[in-house]
């Protein structure tokens, strides 16, 4: 064996050692205050930091987290529209900030990047090498660009799922609360209650507008916070609903069932007016494809009669 190559193993050996010993040391690290307090705060929704960042990736995020930074930075200065960005993550209830998002989108379009890249370079590979290199770096720009609107458009699917979901969980979270209402209960306990036994997207915000509530917000101020913040009309308007019952007094179990009601009643007529709109789109299969073929099987046999009487 080659002193060059005694050389490399030797320090491969040591490299590898060296990578085993950090990676053992960033495990046994201590934990940091926030994530031993957070576990003993139920009521209060969960940051991604809470949750241990696997081995490893601690490490990455320390190396590539300034570039991706600064990266993020441009972008936000290029393409602007923070109070829509924020605005949408607050809808799609995404524990994020807006430098975070820009984060992910420039992740987004560096994957893009190099998708791009790898397919100018394996066609220029496959055509010798002589390709331009223009046609190249615009594809990679496009990658680029794609990834970032892909991440864009991302997020507002997820707004939109996700206020879907509201409006399917909105009659029976309201159903539930107007019983424990109607129960004896109070809005904080029936609010506890209908959490505590209700999983979703709903159950979530009101989640959120309980923990409000423990931390000193009066209840009528926290249900306004959440009609500013939902992007569903029929959940603003309930919440609206309930923050007035409970500043004037008014019967809040017969609040509650009228707003179920409505949503009902919305819901139903908006699957009334979806099945409008599909009237036209269902006439095509049969415009298109039934009756040229229910033609062709009734004129068919006289055709090939008339091509066999015929001289």
């Amino acid at each position: 064996m080659s002193p060059a190559m005694v050389g490399a193993l030797i320090g491969g050996v040591a490299g590898a050692g060296i990578f085993l010993v950090i990676l053992r040391l960033v495990a046994l690290r201590g934990l940091d205050l926030g994530v031993r307090v957070m576990p003993y705060l139920r009521d209060l929704p969960r940051p991604e930091w809470a949750v241990r960042v696997p081995v490893g990736a601690g490490t990455a995020r320390s190396v590539f987290g300034p570039a991706l930074h600064n990266a993020a930075r441009r972008l936000e200065q290029v393409l602007g529209g923070a109070p829509s960005v924020r605005r949408r993550l607050e809808r799609a209830g995404l524990d994020r900030t807006v430098q975070d998002f820009r984060v992910q989108q420039v992740v987004w379009g560096l994957v893009g990047f190099a998708l791009a890249a790898t397919y100018g370079l394996l066609d220029s590979w496959q055509s010798g090498g002589a390709s331009d290199v223009a046609p190249l770096l615009v594809l990679c720009g496009l990658g680029f660009a794609g990834g970032v609107v892909l991440a864009d458009q991302r997020l507002t699917a997820r707004v939109r799922d996700r206020e879907r979901a509201l409006l399917l969980e909105f009659p029976a979270v309201a159903e539930l609360l107007a019983l424990a209402v109607a129960a004896g209960e109070g809005p904080v306990a029936a609010l506890d209650r209908v959490v505590a036994r209700s999983r979703g997207a709903l159950s979530g915000e009101l989640a959120r507008v309980l923990s409000e509530v423990r931390t000193g917000t009066p209840v009528s101020q926290a249900f306004d916070t959440l009609a500013a913040r939902t992007g569903v009309p029929l959940v603003a308007r309930f919440a609206e609903g309930i923050a007035v019952a409970v500043e004037r007094g008014t019967p809040l179990a017969d609040v509650l069932h009228a707003q179920a009601a409505d949503v009902r009643e919305a819901g139903r007529r908006e699957l009334i007016e979806a099945g409008a709109r599909k009237e036209v789109l269902m006439m095509v299969p049969v415009v298109f494809l039934v009756l040229p073929v229910t033609i062709v099987f009734a004129f068919w046999p006289g055709v090939v009669g008339l091509s066999l009487v015929t001289p």
